[in-house]
């Protein structure tokens, strides 16, 4: 009986492990041979756009931070920039309020961005075609503002920008931008590629600003509020585009214990998601919505890759040893093919020698992820705050793509 059970749970796990795969190298296929169309020109006239900063507890960079977004390459009549400042001591806010940046502080006893941006909003009173949401760490290549203009001028009404390292100083720094790198052609690229919305990442992304304003009014996450955002979006029959080339640069982890908190609160919302929104996917594919399908249901049900890494070859030795060559074989090519859909996520400016170096920090960021599947109880209720230190952006694409 008890090798009966193991068997069956053998296959459970290979048939979700085969899922997993072959989900991935569809969408990087996808986004490899994927020729997207870049605007010619910056199309007239310009439409009116609110940033939206939400930034808790973070004195050490806000300031780098509004300096940056106000140097955008669009006319400055024609966007403002909103702090939420939460938690900030007396002396940022007063030099906040010496730039050209609204300042609204706020105070919750339960910290959240949901929170602040909602709050933010209702204070809002001034007319606006777009909002753009940014986190706090977030800075803009100059021409940012403009290509999410022409997406909306083109017909956009959900747009998320192309999140790329600010920092790569450190091997961890290193795979978490490779992480998101990956992400960024599996779910945004190649989800439009196959003609379904791009996954929103929580930063860098811009929506019809009443349409933000009312979708957000529903939602009261503490944490992963993008995950609803994005389903209350395509529930609608909005399609999210996908901007390649409109960059967006994000403070990556330096460190395994900054690496661990993030991927805790990210795994947490993955879990909380799936399990909220996976009957309701169903009913939306059955409705002919495979993007909400693929973004409540498909999306979700792919383990974090560091998971995969750890559990394919584990599958190998546990079919070897239970005697089914036919599935072992088969393991060691789905293996295969998840490798090979890593390195076509990869970009080319990423495959150096200082990925080569960050894979030697691999193994930890494995266990590390492992070990969250079990410390995830304090991410119900409590916002996990990364902390933030850099004031510039290090990564060499801020000279191809800053000007």
């Amino acid at each position: 009986m008890f090798n009966q059970v193991l068997i069956i749970l053998f296959w459970v796990v290979f048939i979700y492990c085969s899922f997993s795969v072959l989900y991935l190298f569809t969408f990087a296929m996808a986004a490899k041979f994927f020729k997207r169309n870049k605007s010619a020109a910056t199309f007239l006239p310009l439409k009116k756009i609110a940033v939206l900063v939400p930034a808790y507890k973070e004195d050490e960079i806000i300031l780098a931070t509004a300096q940056n977004i106000l140097n955008q390459d669009y006319p400055t009549q024609l966007y403002d920039v909103y702090i939420i400042a939460d938690s900030f001591k007396n002396s940022t806010i007063e030099q906040l309020e010496r730039l050209r940046v609204n300042v609204l502080q706020v105070a919750f006893t339960n910290s959240s961005k949901t929170k602040s941006l909602n709050e933010c909003l209702k204070n809002i009173h001034r007319y606006y075609d777009i909002a753009l949401i940014c986190d706090a760490d977030n800075m803009l290549a100059k021409s940012f503002l403009k290509k999410i203009n022409d997406a909306f001028m083109n017909g956009a009404k959900a747009v998320q920008g192309r999140r790329v390292a600010k920092n790569l100083d450190t091997s961890f720094a290193v795979l978490d931008s490779c992480s998101e790198a990956i992400n960024n052609n599996i779910f945004r690229k190649g989800a439009n590629a196959l003609g379904i919305s791009s996954a929103v990442i929580g930063s860098g992304m811009a929506f019809e600003f009443d349409i933000l304003r009312n979708a957000l009014s529903e939602i009261s996450a503490i944490s992963g509020f993008d995950k609803p955002l994005q389903l209350k979006i395509t529930e609608s029959g909005i399609k999210i585009l996908y901007l390649e080339d409109a960059l967006i640069f994000d403070e990556k982890v330096d460190n395994s214990d900054a690496f661990k908190q993030q991927r805790k609160r990210w795994l947490l919302s993955q879990f909380i998601y799936l399990k909220e929104y996976f009957f309701k996917g169903l009913s939306q594919l059955l409705k002919g919505n495979l993007s909400y399908f693929n973004l409540a249901v498909a999306n979700n049900l792919v383990p974090p890759r560091a998971l995969l890494i750890a559990g394919l070859p584990g599958l190998c030795i546990a079919a070897w040893f239970i005697q089914l060559p036919i599935v072992f074989y088969t393991t060691v090519i789905l293996f295969g093919v998840y490798c090979l859909s890593m390195i076509i996520a990869i970009p080319a400016e990423l495959k150096n020698k200082k990925l080569l170096n960050a894979l030697l920090q691999l193994p930890k960021a494995i266990v590390l992820m492992i070990g969250n599947l079990f410390r995830m109880k304090k991410a119900k209720k409590v916002f996990i705050h990364t902390i933030h230190t850099k004031n510039e952006i290090t990564n060499p694409l801020y000279k191809m793509y800053g000007e």
